[in-house]
């Protein structure tokens, strides 16, 4: 097992007509054994962070370190480092067995610790019935499976994982998500998984770190990103369907501070300096439509009416804008109609209206 660190790293391409870095300053530190997931939209630095570590890109500046030794100008083949790619990159010559062997044939390695290897690795990854095909006859999951069985047959110090599953249906996403925690949990390898999709990002990570447009914005087990969220960019990337935000004025101080919006006034916990405008964020679970204790009411009118089974989720106009709640699918409530929405207060978010920081 191997720490990495990356050090004030920073990239910028040539040529860009933005004048935003694809990185910028970044500080990580990855504990030995831990699986870090590097979550965000499309374009906000995660893969180049990826690409970065694997030696694949260099550093405009900062340096990377694996297991305190710097690797920031050391050759990929040199870090042993292992990373699994979107596409598969599966060599199509090649029977399942040669692929999963191909690495540790460069190293020389006895064909009987090969064999002995790659055998493990298949009963693991219930690939042994397939050894002899090529990935053109295999499945698309198959071949997920076989391109990180490469990874995993090789021992390395690091998995790097790079949106693996976004190619895959819904059904074998979930069955891969299971298949990488058991394989960390058996391998006890440091992980470094990259992915826009906040459920993998939650289901599979001991940390996780939120990158927004080349920048951190937050890092922290699942449940602290969820539940303390640093700003609203986090607030709104994380949580299906996304946490809602109402403006308000923050009035009173000390026990008696209250935020005032159009048709609402919630008592807050203090919001220290902002004493102007704030957002309020409010997750869809924390609203209801039974009047609740320790809770404030707002009028609204449902415009749809979105049913997902064993629940509803009912998306409603109010005067302080739009807002979306979580309902049993069978609640008796359909669209056009106006209700009376309850907010939990022990459940709210407050942001400062101009920065959009957590206050």
């Amino acid at each position: 097992m191997s720490d990495v660190r990356l050090d004030n790293v920073s990239k910028r391409y040539p040529g860009s007509k933005t004048e935003r870095p694809a990185l910028a300053e970044l500080d990580l530190q990855i504990p030995s054994g831990e699986f870090v997931v590097l979550v965000g939209p499309s374009g906000c630095g995660k893969s180049t962070t990826l690409r970065i570590v694997a030696g694949l890109e260099e550093t405009s500046t900062g340096r990377v370190l694996i297991d305190g030794v710097d690797v920031t100008r050391v050759e990929p083949a040199q870090r042993d480092i292992a990373m699994v790619f979107q596409s598969y990159a599966l060599y199509p010559h090649m029977t399942v067995f040669d692929n999963l062997a191909f690495a540790l044939k460069l190293r020389k390695m006895p064909q009987s610790e090969i064999r002995e290897r790659v055998n493990v690795v298949a009963r693991s990854l219930d690939l042994q019935d397939y050894l002899e095909r090529k990935p053109k006859a295999l499945s698309g999951g198959q071949r997920q499976r076989v391109a990180i069985g490469r990874a995993v047959v090789r021992s390395p110090k690091v998995f790097l994982f790079d949106e693996p599953l976004s190619n895959l249906d819904a059904k074998l996403r979930a069955e891969m998500r299971r298949e990488i925690s058991r394989i960390h949990q058996r391998t006890q390898t440091t992980c470094l998984y990259v992915t826009h999709d906040q459920v993998e990002a939650m289901t599979l990570a001991d940390t996780i770190v939120v990158l927004h447009e080349g920048r951190l914005q937050q890092t922290g087990s699942p449940m602290d990103i969820y539940d303390a969220p640093a700003n609203r960019f986090v607030a709104g990337f994380f949580g299906t369907p996304a946490m809602n935000f109402l403006s308000a004025e923050v009035n009173g101080s000390g026990n008696e501070t209250t935020a005032n919006g159009a048709g609402f006034e919630l008592p807050i916990a203090s919001a220290g300096d902002n004493s102007g405008e704030v957002l309020i964020g409010i997750r869809p679970e924390a609203l209801a439509l039974d009047k609740q204790e320790a809770a404030s009411s707002i009028e609204a009118s449902v415009e749809l009416r979105e049913v997902l089974g064993s629940e509803v989720l009912l998306h409603c106009n109010s005067s302080a804008g739009s807002i979306t709640l979580r309902a049993d699918a069978h609640t008796p409530v359909n669209e056009g109609e106006n209700v009376t929405v309850w907010i939990a207060h022990d459940k709210l978010h407050v942001f400062d209206a101009e920065s959009e920081v957590r206050v």
